[in-house]
């Protein structure tokens, strides 16, 4: 629930960027400035995240995650200002990277417990709960003022943490999962190698976060703008692309028990690589949508097992570690792509979606003694 309450109130948020713009009378470059501050609040937090999670409880601060999140997203729509603006979205942002951090190192807890990698179920939840909060938010947009909107989603996500906060509170994990990851958490007991097999796994989900954000930015223009689409089809892209990925997540366990992590891993990355090539360098609309659909298929398990890894090497630390540098390829994403659009074209600077996710299908070939090596 925590999961799906996440994507729910981030995309509840996206939706209504538009009216945010008005609202403040931001240009397009401000507003971007302004936006910096969700990525900043959140990069900031993750780190101290873990610790906190180390100290208190990674359920306890998922839980006081839960409360502050839905908060926040409220006071965006008060803003009158692109300056007050990113001064909101920079508490926005802290509270976004928190529960992402908090909820993933507790879900790393209960796959010790479960002793199944149930990983990929948790962020089938999220995608779930942003594909209803972009639908919903798409349905009122026209009815409802952005701050009514926002007001409404905040008392939804207190409500959804009154409910399932307290059944958090009381679970506990297991004696014998919180010693295996105590016993590597703290900085000073991780060996070099183990810090360097942190990274890696933060790499390899900084290269699919990488190709979600580019995905999420530019995949209706250029359906629209290279290939001629009708403006409702280009905006079908990304939402094909967000169906599969959650298919696929869906099914992530199933695949991770028959094939393991490393075989999902490169199986991912591979799949991504060749969709995507598909998806940019199509000459038509019908098959760049379904390179999108295969390419949110390929990307589906990358990050929930890349994260899932570090989490069992470092327990929260490692989550924090590789949601940050994963987080990071979500932001690198678009303005790379933008950049690389205006020196070459599009088309090709979307294969670099390509790129990084074959990348990090060699990553996680590389990677596949690397967790049993790093604990000896």
């Amino acid at each position: 629930m925590f999961f799906a309450l996440d994507g729910f109130l981030f995309a509840g948020w996206v939706v209504r960027i538009p009216a945010i713009k008005q609202q403040t009378g931001a240009s397009a470059s401000t507003l971007g400035l302004a936006l910096l501050g969700v990525s900043a609040g959140a990069v900031i937090t993750m780190m101290l995240t873990g610790r906190l999670c180390r100290r208190y409880g990674s359920h306890a601060v998922t839980a006081v995650c839960g409360v502050l999140l839905p908060l926040s997203i409220a006071l965006p729509a008060q803003t009158h200002s692109a300056l007050s603006l990113g001064l909101v979205l920079l508490v926005f942002g802290a509270a976004y990277g928190g529960m992402n951090v908090a909820m993933n190192s507790a879900a790393v807890d209960l796959v010790a417990e479960l002793r199944r990698p149930v990983m990929p179920s948790f962020h089938a939840a999220f995608s779930l709960g942003g594909m209803v909060g972009a639908g919903l938010g798409g349905l009122v947009a026209g009815g409802l003022s952005a701050s009514t909107h926002l007001f409404l989603l905040a008392g939804t996500g207190l409500l959804v943490t009154a409910f399932a906060g307290p059944s958090l509170l009381r679970h506990r994990p297991a004696p014998a999962a919180p010693r295996a990851v105590d016993r590597r958490a703290p900085k000073q007991r991780m060996s070099p190698r183990a810090r360097r097999v942190v990274v890696l796994f933060g790499v390899i989900a900084l290269c699919t976060a990488y190709g979600e954000g580019a995905l999420a930015d530019w995949g209706a223009l250029h359906l629209e703008q290279d290939l001629g689409a009708h403006p409702g089809l280009a905006a079908a892209g990304y939402a094909l692309f967000a169906l599969t990925m959650t298919a696929g997540r869906l099914t992530g366990t199933m695949l991770l028990e028959r094939l393991g992590q490393t075989r999902t891993l490169v199986l991912g990355g591979v799949t991504a690589s060749a969709g995507m090539l598909l998806g940019s360098l199509a000459p038509t609309t019908w098959l760049a949508l379904a390179g999108f659909a295969v390419t949110g298929l390929g990307l589906a398990n990358i990050f929930p097992v890349a994260v899932g890894r570090a989490g069992e090497l470092a327990g929260p630390s490692g989550v924090a570690a590789a949601s940050t540098l994963g987080y990071g390829g979500m932001l690198l994403g678009p303005p790379a792509i933008g950049f690389l659009a205006d020196w070459f074209s599009l088309p090709l600077a979307l294969t670099t979606v390509a790129l990084l996710a074959a990348a990090a299908a060699a990553l996680g070939y590389g990677a596949r003694n690397a967790t049993s090596d790093a604990h000896t």
